[in-house]
């Protein structure tokens, strides 16, 4: 036989070896089609297929993360805001994913964006900053419950971030500006209310022993004098200066007496 027969003889059988060998690694399968038809998913590993009879398509298996473009959203009140969000989905079915559905991950990403729009359009602006979580798992449970029958699981669905427009954000700052001056004022209340509390206490023990002004009078002058100011400040109790104009009413007071004629 002559040299460059064989040689065209081993590059055939070289080119048919190499398309009926194939290898696959851990997180991929091969789903087979012998002439058009569905053979099943086979791997990881070495795969032998039958050369121009068999096709195969590589699937991979990995959890696959999507990040939805920022869509625009009107909520329930009529707020104008825009919501992008990030989405966890894997193959779980091979079959499944080849043939029930032309491109899956194209079909994930259009079922996740018409989600997100559809679902955050029936929420309120306040429900959808403070109940993150629950709209996180209605989004997941509906997309789904949507791409299942094409052997799609969706794990994960996170709103990332929400925009609002300059008008509603500084609304929204004086509402909250509103808010710390309520409760401020709230607090300061129930710190008068407290010290009230306190001193009516106070005077009920200094009651008991009236001594007890006296020592308190005398700790105040103490605590005056460390500050060396030059006025000195004498706090007079008040029973002295009702004892003073008792005694002074009683002395301007006009005796009673026979009228001269």
């Amino acid at each position: 036989m002559p040299f460059p027969v064989v040689t065209v003889i081993v590059v055939f059988a070289f080119l048919i070896l190499v398309n009926a060998i194939k290898i696959l690694k851990e997180y991929e399968r091969g789903v087979i089609f012998r002439l058009g038809r569905l053979i099943g998913a086979k791997g990881p590993g070495l795969i032998i297929l039958i050369p121009i009879v068999d096709k195969i398509v590589r699937v991979d298996l990995r959890v696959i993360t999507y990040d939805v473009p920022a869509q625009d959203v009107i909520t329930k009140d009529n707020v104008s805001v825009k919501v992008n969000a990030v989405l966890y989905f894997q193959v779980l079915d091979p079959n499944k994913a080849i043939v029930s559905v032309a491109n899956f991950f194209e079909a994930t990403s259009q079922i996740a964006q018409t989600t997100l729009r559809s679902v955050l359009g029936n929420v309120e602006l306040d429900d959808l900053l403070i109940n993150r979580d629950k709209i996180n798992s209605q989004l997941q449970h509906i997309i789904d419950d949507q791409t299942e029958p094409w052997g799609i699981k969706v794990s994960v669905v996170e709103v990332k971030n929400v925009d609002l427009p300059p008008e509603m954000q500084r609304a929204m700052a004086k509402q909250a500006e509103a808010e710390r001056e309520r409760r401020a004022k709230v607090i300061h209340a129930r710190g008068e209310h407290q010290a009230a509390d306190e001193l009516a206490e106070a005077a009920k023990v200094i009651a008991t022993a009236p001594n007890a002004m006296q020592l308190r009078f005398l700790q105040t002058l103490t605590e005056v004098a460390v500050e060396k100011n030059s006025t000195l400040i004498f706090p007079v109790p008040i029973d002295l200066l009702g004892a003073f104009n008792s005694y002074l009413e009683s002395n301007t007071k006009k005796p009673d007496g026979p009228s001269g004629g």
